[in-house]
């Protein structure tokens, strides 16, 4: 049970007695409150001006659903800036071709250059807006949105922080769906330095680091978050030789190679990992996922709770041995290996496998004997799976009889001509035997059947 009395911005009691995150994505199902964070590259259209509104219905269904179930949803939402850059494009475009039509006395239009917006304009004009279109867009579903403004210095007040834990408590206890997001009209330059300085502490210098203090203050399950990327790769997603990252541990940030962050918003790749491992070290789990992909973005968000293999998954349990992918990866490599081999290296193999069946009969007898025990304890095996489970002597001796002979017939195993046919002069067509490279075999309770495949 983890000790949150040092973490200042923490002012409630945990509502999960042990603090802990999920360690596989199958507990994902039983998350009760979840964080959705979107990302400017979500929320925002191609053009950056204006929403990508397909999108964000979808989200929003998704969203609807898993409340409709009886899990509390917040979301962390970008789009403000977007949306109001559409806006006042708009009015500037209107009112200059307003002014050069009373000027000029002519309705032909010349070419108008656009002014650089400020981006605190662009969020005052765009958040009123935004929030109308989630209103509208839950109505469809029943749901009561409420929207929250926040800035850094709000969390660095405690009566503030006290009365943001009130509100969105009361909030998610009436079944109304939060939607927080950064009062970028007002808010200040991000103070340098100043993001994610330790473990108490997290500076909210963006959305990134919002939604993992939230999740952390709100002592949520899961956060998820969606951005224009697969997930976490180990190099720069452009690059040739980038993989996607499964499952991410703390203390694997050395074997990550991060790239340039988005074409929009204020955090990049790192951003969100730094925040994602600080909101697991608070006890919530995360997954960084991709949300524009239109193949998948209509159900990743509840793919993402149902456990299935979507994104990056962030988990603090490290499993001993390789994952099943690391396995599947090296029997290929193996694979490829065994079958360069010569026919006299192939045939030592198998004649040292013969060899370890009988030179350790006694160690391979006594495990059997326990598997055998431990069987007839539980009871769960019917009396031929027992009696196929049981190993002898005799059958050990058979199986190393057996894999002697395959070694004395390898040479003719591979590389051997089946059947030869003349397709035209000078053109034959040979059918020969060769490596089938990796199998994965299934089989119950018979340890015999490994060396017989």
């Amino acid at each position: 049970i983890r000790c949150w009395s040092n973490i200042p911005f923490i002012t409630m009691p945990l509502s999960r007695a042990h603090g802990k995150s999920f360690a596989h994505r199958s507990e994902l199902k039983h998350a009760k409150r979840i964080v959705v964070k979107l990302g400017s590259a979500v929320v925002t259209r191609g053009d950056e001006c204006g929403l990508a509104l397909g999108r964000l219905a979808s989200i929003v269904e998704q969203v609807s659903m898993l409340q409709n179930q009886g899990r509390e949803m917040m979301i962390v939402t970008s789009g403000a800036v977007a949306f109001g850059k559409q806006r006042l494009r708009h009015e500037i475009l209107l009112s200059q071709s307003v002014r050069q039509a009373l000027h000029s006395g002519q309705s032909q239009l010349k070419d108008m250059a656009i002014p650089v917006l400020e981006a605190r304009a662009c969020a005052a004009a765009g958040q009123s807006g935004l929030m109308a279109l989630y209103e509208a867009m839950f109505t469809q579903y029943s749901i009561c949105a409420a929207q929250i403004l926040v800035t850094n210095l709000d969390f660095h007040d405690e009566q503030k922080r006290r009365n943001l834990n009130g509100t969105l408590h009361e909030l998610l206890r009436m079944n109304i769906v939060p939607i927080i997001n950064t009062n970028d009209a007002v808010v200040p330059p991000p103070e340098p330095n100043s993001d994610l300085q330790g473990v108490n502490v997290i500076s909210v210098k963006d959305n990134d680091s919002l939604a993992a203090r939230l999740a952390v203050e709100m002592k949520t399950d899961l956060l998820i978050v969606l951005s224009d990327v697969e997930g976490l790769f180990d190099s720069p997603p452009g690059s040739d030789d980038a993989k996607l990252i499964d499952i991410f541990y703390p203390g694997d940030q050395q074997s990550v190679t991060f790239g340039t962050k988005s074409r929009v918003g204020m955090g990049g790749m790192e951003a969100k990992v730094k925040a994602a491992l600080w909101a697991l070290q608070g006890g919530t789990s995360v997954v960084i996922a991709n949300g524009t992909h239109p193949k998948i973005s209509g159900h990743v968000i509840t793919d993402i709770v149902e456990g299935k293999k979507v994104g990056t998954f962030f988990s603090e349990v490290k499993p001993a041995g390789p994952t099943v992918e690391q396995q599947a990866e090296m029997a290929r490599a193996g694979g490829r290996t065994l079958a360069a081999l010569q026919p006299e290296q192939r045939a030592e193999i198998i004649y040292r496998l013969a060899d370890l069946l009988t030179d350790q009969r006694e160690e391979i007898l006594l495990a059997n004997k326990k598997d055998l025990q431990e069987a007839e304890n539980k009871g769960r095996l019917a009396l031929p799976l027992l009696k196929r489970l049981s190993l002898s002597t005799s059958k050990l001796n058979s199986l190393a009889i057996g894999l002697r002979q395959i070694a004395a017939s390898s040479q003719d195993s591979v590389g051997r001509v089946i059947r030869r046919t003349r397709i035209a002069k000078d053109l034959d067509l040979e059918q020969v035997t060769v490596p089938i490279g990796v199998l994965l075999v299934i089989f119950e309770s018979r340890p015999d059947c490994l060396p017989q495949v």
